[in-house]
């Protein structure tokens, strides 16, 4: 039995991630002002980052409607049970959305195996999650037991996040604009998580440099995991290739991870993460 994951535009994958296990994605909807996209679908990152740059105010993004789950929902085989790893509800309506687009499909054919899982995390966390969920399926887990360890699964995830600049926190109104301006000043680096209960983005510390802050960002895994020969970390960079390969590179020196998995934040995360911004995730004790 084959089992469909799908997941929504708060999640980033790596490319070979996609293609070989055929991940479905429904796409988050984007708003420079009266001109509307769909992540992924009609705005590829390049333009995205273009109109991020000439705009004065950062792009609005709204979830997926119930709809766009069902329709997508309704392209899988019906004898094809799925799963869905939504983006937190921390900070999107989407997961909602995707769960009465379970109910759609439900009311019209009760006799279709779906799970919609709120993940409470976003970016590489999803793609960690996907990663598990894609090994599970390869051992022969079955819908119900998957279903159950990937709850358990989100439970264990925890999701690290760096800025490089307070530009974007600070346009979208998340900072006070005189309190990001003295951060800025004094070359304050925000350090952030989502959180256990919601999976909402707190700000955990605030350093000073980015060297201190880069060494901060690494030795908080420390504090989170042991035994890590059989974990996997997730990094995802927001238009930053270079230092996102160079931290990933310090983590693996620093602790013996399995795996790791590297990719680009997509057009949610960077609108507030802004560029240089980095998030890691991986499995805690």
């Amino acid at each position: 039995m084959t089992i469909q994951l799908l997941i929504d535009g708060g999640g980033d994958l790596p490319d070979s991630m996609k293609d070989q296990h055929s991940i479905k994605n429904v796409p988050l909807n984007l708003h420079f002002g009266e001109e509307h996209y769909k992540t992924g679908e009609t705005i590829d990152l390049p333009t995205f980052y273009k109109k991020l740059k000439q705009s004065e105010e950062l792009p609005r993004s709204s979830s997926p409607s119930p709809n766009d789950f069902y329709e997508t929902y309704k392209e899988v085989d019906r004898d094809t049970p799925i799963l869905v790893l939504a983006l937190t509800q921390g900070l999107s309506s989407t997961y909602e959305s995707a769960v009465m687009g379970m109910d759609m499909l439900l009311e019209e054919d009760p006799e279709r195996k779906i799970a919609v899982l709120n993940t409470k995390t976003a970016s590489c966390g999803i793609a960690l999650l996907v990663h598990e969920a894609n090994t599970k399926i390869e051992e022969g887990l079955d819908f119900e037991a998957l279903v159950s360890h990937m709850e358990e699964r989100i439970d264990k995830t925890t999701t690290l996040f760096i800025l490089k600049t307070l530009e974007n926190v600070i346009k979208g109104g998340r900072l006070d604009r005189m309190k990001g301006t003295i951060a800025k000043t004094l070359n304050i680096k925000l350090l952030m998580k989502a959180s256990e209960d919601e999976g909402a983005v707190e700000v955990t510390e605030k350093v000073r440099g980015n060297k201190k802050s880069i060494r901060r960002f690494v030795d908080q895994i420390g504090e989170y995991a042991h035994n890590l020969e059989d974990r996997v970390i997730a990094l995802s960079h927001c238009n930053d290739e270079a230092r996102g390969r160079k931290v990933l590179e310090n983590i693996k020196e620093r602790y013996n991870f399995k795996e790791s998995l590297f990719m680009e934040t997509g057009p949610l995360i960077s609108t507030y993460a802004g560029e240089g911004g980095l998030v890691i995730a991986f499995f805690k004790d």
